[in-house]
């Protein structure tokens, strides 16, 4: 079985907006979701920007008692598939059996974690709360989701770091297309604005040092210092365009290409020859039918540390030789910051939105490219560009490598 897989309905909790087209709008518009980080004090610690979630009410999307009783993380993930769903019209209208739930995140209840280990340190192990161990684990969002929803398919998280999100994607475009379900629930979130994460990525160097939040996340650009940790979670609904098209479903695009690679070569650094990387890349387009470069839009991973981005350019120069230089490229992360296990979600979202509504999302700052990164990046401002097709990479530590592909519905 090799069914067609569409995206019926899409959900976002980002720093740029708590709703898609409020994202959609700023990201466009080269609005920045960075700004000093409010959630911990950060007198003692050298980076003090990150990109927050602003505004955001979970009660809105869930009860009280389980606001109390889940992460932050939890929160948001529920949030972005609620708004999914409801966007999808797929209540009532679903198989219960048929219908599942693959949600990433890299790190799970991380805020959970570091409150209930210092509670035990304070007043001793009589105070841990009885839901520290549900509130803290990843595979809760996707647990979450299909409780509120009776989705009683298959239910799993993706835990591969920065490429979660999109792991959970391409695993579920493999559940619909290869029959497993009709339906899926799918995407990525991260609550990691921590303070034992945000110190624990200083440490590592990753992290860009300067209190410039103009200059802070600079994607492709020569003095590029290192990431802007954010939070996020994007979520979409998947399923089969036969499903869709019998229940008179809107159509935003089709989910038509997967690849998944690890570099088996460094915990943190990426392959600097890019070999399994780009095999990500590839086999994406391959699978989504190898259109032209000249109609393809590509959402890069393009998270601004030195050694990211320079690989990412030679993987995208291996998939397409010389015709790389016609591809229309843009790293998002210049305005949300990296969100971690919800990013490659969210950067899901802006590249089927990139491929309807005709316009590329900017990656504001590039002043000053890399001269080893000399593809178009689309610097500075948004443009229209007619693409049909869109990739969205995400690379992460451990060398993930996932790549997903989509493609115009017509």
């Amino acid at each position: 079985m090799n069914r067609k897989v569409v995206v019926t309905g899409l959900g976002a909790i980002t720093p740029l907006g708590n709703d898609v087209d409020t994202f959609w709008n700023n990201l466009i518009a080269g609005k920045l979701g960075i700004g000093p980080i409010t959630r911990f004090d950060t007198t003692d610690y050298a980076v003090k920007i990150g990109a927050e979630v602003k505004d955001f009410d979970p009660k809105d999307y869930m009860d009280k008692g389980d606001v109390r009783k889940s992460d932050h993380n939890v929160h948001m993930a529920v949030a972005a598939a609620v708004q999914a769903v409801a966007d999808s019209g797929i209540e009532g209208h679903f198989d219960p059996e048929r219908t599942g739930v693959y949600f990433g995140s890299g790190i799970g209840g991380i805020e959970t974690f570091e409150d209930t280990y210092q509670k035990l340190l304070e007043k001793g192990p009589r105070f841990v709360s009885p839901y520290f161990i549900p509130m803290m684990i990843p595979n809760m969002a996707a647990g979450t989701i299909a409780i509120r929803y009776g989705m009683r398919g298959p239910a799993l998280p993706a835990v591969s770091a920065c490429a979660s999100g999109t792991n959970a994607i391409g695993e579920a475009l493999r559940a619909v297309r290869h029959g497993y379900c009709d339906v899926m629930v799918t995407g990525g979130t991260e609550a990691a604005l921590t303070r034992s994460s945000v110190a624990g990525f200083i440490k590592m160097q990753a992290l860009n040092m300067t209190d410039d939040v103009e200059h802070a996340s600079l994607p492709f650009h020569k003095d590029r210092g290192g990431f802007v940790i954010g939070e996020g979670a994007g979520a979409m609904v998947i399923e089969s365009e036969e499903h869709a098209l019998a229940r008179g479903a809107k159509i935003y695009a089709e989910l038509c290409g997967y690849g998944s690679t690890c570099d088996a070569h460094h915990m943190t650094a990426p392959d600097p020859e890019a070999k399994a990387g780009s095999a990500a890349i590839r086999d994406a387009w391959v699978e989504g039918g190898s259109p032209d470069a000249s109609t393809i839009y590509v959402n890069a991973h393009g998270t601004g540390t030195p050694l990211n981005d320079k690989s990412e350019t030679i993987a995208l120069k291996k998939v397409f030789g010389d015709d790389a230089y016609k591809l229309i490229i843009s790293s998002t992360k210049s305005m949300t910051g990296h969100m971690l296990g919800g990013t490659g979600a969210v950067e899901g979202i802006a590249s089927i939105l990139a491929i309807k509504e005709g316009m590329i999302p900017p990656t504001i700052g590039l002043d000053k490219p890399d001269p080893e990164c000399d593809l178009d990046y689309t610097p500075l401002v948004a443009r229209k560009a007619d693409v049909d097709f869109a990739l969205s990479t995400s690379l992460g530590f451990g060398g993930h490598n996932a790549c997903i592909a989509f493609r115009k519905y017509e």
